[in-house]
């Protein structure tokens, strides 16, 4: 995989500040959303390496990882843990002993054919039949965006990672922020290791209608001053289709009613939902005539 300069990515400066980090994210992130460039798949390229870059430089031991090993900062863990190897190798074998050990030699910024020669140095290359260490891959991070409806029903996914396609079966109810792992779907091993795993975050988008907190949704419903004043019916547009609701006599504006079970689905709960709570707004007449008003007044009177 080519290797991304985080920086350049973010168009910020090597010294610049988490809160730095943050802001040039929020700015570009807004700016190659997938929701904002449908089927740009410049864009999605671009919102990734953002996310991937946002992950990195705000993560504090990540970062000095990136910052000291360069292109190969994902191998940061491996090439700790064979020093640490070594060194109990060379105690326990005796090298290194009076002298001091040269272990030096391999620090700071190397290149790839380096990284290959050293753990060859250590561990025997594989046509020699000597000792390998065996290391899992790299975990991966990335995020899903989902419409509020898409969330509402257990469907499938698919998507690319790194060129290897994927596809899930997301659960109905899934949360904002909420996160899953993908065994296997990370960097592949060392030596035969493991390959990583895959961490998904999902985001769920606002939606013009509904506003969703936990499995319960709010809604906002106009009714005018007629149905307010006199009682009567309406009609609701729910995520699980149309239903009726009674409006009382005599309904101030801003009055709030709950139907049971018509909320969010409860994530892995089959058949448990949340409840949707509808507030009405009371709508005024506009452009009364001669006639309507001075009913309205002869109202004022009595």
């Amino acid at each position: 995989m080519a290797f991304i300069d985080y920086y350049e990515v973010l168009g910020i400066k090597k010294d610049a500040s988490s809160d730095e980090v943050k802001k040039a994210y929020r700015k570009l992130a807004r700016k190659y959303h997938p929701d904002l460039n449908p089927d740009d798949q410049e864009a999605k390229a671009k919102f990734q390496q953002l996310n991937e870059a946002q992950e990195v430089l705000t993560d504090p031991e990540k970062r000095k990882q990136y910052d000291k090993y360069g292109e190969n900062w994902k191998h940061a863990e491996q090439y700790e843990q064979a020093q640490r190897a070594q060194s109990q190798y060379q105690q326990s074998s005796g090298y290194g002993g009076g002298g001091g050990s040269n272990w030096q030699d391999y620090s700071g910024n190397f290149d790839e054919g380096q990284f290959s020669d050293f753990f060859e140095s250590l561990f025997g290359s594989r046509s020699g039949g000597g000792r390998q260490s065996v290391f899992k891959g790299q975990d991966y991070n990335a995020e899903l965006s989902l419409s509020l409806r898409e969330a509402y029903t257990t469907h499938q996914q698919t998507f690319t990672v790194n060129g290897k396609h994927v596809r899930i079966t997301v659960n109905a109810g899934i949360a904002q922020g909420q996160k899953i792992k993908l065994k296997g779907y990370g960097g592949p091993g060392t030596n035969g290791g493991p390959a990583g795993d895959l961490y998904l975050t999902f985001h769920i988008n606002e939606d013009p209608v509904f506003r969703r907190e936990g499995d319960n949704l709010y809604l906002k419903q106009d009714i005018d001053l007629y149905t307010a004043v006199l009682g009567g019916e309406v009609t609701l547009e729910t995520l699980s289709g149309q239903v009726k609701l009674k409006v009382k006599p005599g309904t101030q504006n801003g009055t709030t009613v709950r139907l049971k079970g018509k909320g969010f689905p409860v994530y892995k709960k089959e058949g448990e939902f949340g409840n949707l709570y509808v507030s009405f707004n009371v709508k005024l007449p506009t452009g009364l005539s001669d006639k309507q008003k001075e009913l309205f007044e002869q109202l004022a009177k009595s």
